[in-house]
């Protein structure tokens, strides 16, 4: 067990600072001093180091607007991992995420970094052990700090486009962290040659190939940060002669991985538009067929033209869909979430 170092309250800029929990460092994890940055009382971003990443990296936190009133009383958390491209205050588009029902935890994804840790560490990007960052130092750094109810019942994991293969995937290598689980529009069968070019692409920086839309305004994106290494994340994507074996390993799609799913709550989500989602649309199916396959209980929903969704959703790769598509999961899953006790 990591040893607590340093306790760091929200910094004090004026006396009307919204006083949020204090944090203590540890699981690997170190705050980097006045970098906290407080929305409100109820939402602010944390900036920390760690041996698994090189620089520093953000984690933004929602807290239920009942938290500091009670202080007896215990959360479910949900982690919410965004898109190739985006950083934690993504999340701000999707106003659902803020619930008063639970806790979400947005951890930094990098802009490329596929939540894995990286076949290669000797990139351009540095040190790049996301997976390790998640689920080894971010998820027992909460639970130490927040009142949550540490147990798989009471832990959700979500993300959206790569965030939704890193939710998918983090839900099935640890069955025991997350018993919900929701991929939105996740680049999530690798058997995919499409969704396979797709990571490439933003290991060479090729902008547009799976961005999640910034809330900066600009409605794109605007990279995924240094040239590596096609071989970087996962080693060669080629099959030949079993050189793609670890994409096969992490493939979510496949058979033995999904199986590790069995009693959680699923949930799929997708359009079927653009040059994107028509993909996401046949990976997201492909999943859905096998989980049957398997016997195992799944919720699809497919709003493909976007009509279902609103008037913002176009069938697109989009916070435009994202969005009420979260604010439709949300309270599903706020009702597991009291259903498991």
């Amino acid at each position: 067990m990591a040893a607590a170092l340093t306790v760091l309250a929200g910094p004090v800029t004026h006396a009307d600072t919204p006083a949020i929990p204090s944090f203590t460092d540890g699981y690997g994890l170190t705050q980097v001093a006045g970098a906290t940055e407080v929305h409100s009382a109820t939402d602010f971003t944390l900036t920390v180091t760690t041996p698994q990443l090189s620089g520093k990296h953000k984690i933004r936190i929602f807290l239920p607007s009942g938290y500091a009133a009670d202080p007896q009383k215990r959360w479910p958390v949900a982690y919410f991992l965004h898109g190739g491209g985006g950083t934690v205050d993504d999340a701000a588009a999707a106003p659902a995420l803020h619930s008063d029902s639970m806790i979400t935890v947005v951890p930094d994804g990098g802009l490329k970094g596929w939540y894995a840790n990286w076949a290669m560490q000797k990139t351009a990007m540095g040190a790049a052990n996301w997976k390790t960052f998640h689920i080894e130092q971010v998820v027992p750094f909460i639970d130490a700090n927040l009142r949550t109810i540490a147990d798989k019942a009471h832990r959700a994991v979500v993300g959206l486009s790569m965030g939704g293969y890193g939710a998918l995937l983090y839900a099935e290598s640890h069955p025991d962290l997350f018993g919900h689980v929701a991929s939105l529009s996740g680049g999530i069968d690798f058997s995919m040659p499409a969704v396979r070019a797709a990571v490439v692409a933003t290991e060479l920086n090729v902008t547009g190939a799976w961005c999640a839309v910034s809330t900066s305004g600009t409605g794109r994106c605007t990279g995924y940060g240094p040239y590596v290494d096609s071989d970087a994340i996962f080693g060669s994507p080629y099959p030949v002669l079993n050189a793609d074996h670890i994409w096969n390993e992490v493939d979510p799609a496949a058979t033995a991985n999904l199986a590790r799913l069995a009693g959680h709550d699923i949930t799929l989500y997708t359009g079927s538009q653009g040059p994107v989602d028509h993909f996401t649309e046949i990976a997201t199916k492909s999943v859905k067929a096998h989980l049957d396959q398997l016997g195992l209980p799944s919720s699809l929903v497919d709003y493909g033209n976007g009509a279902t969704m609103g008037s913002t959703c176009d069938g697109g790769h989009n916070y435009g869909c994202w969005a009420p598509a979260l604010a439709d999961y949300i309270p599903r899953l706020a009702s597991a979430f009291r259903t498991t006790g």
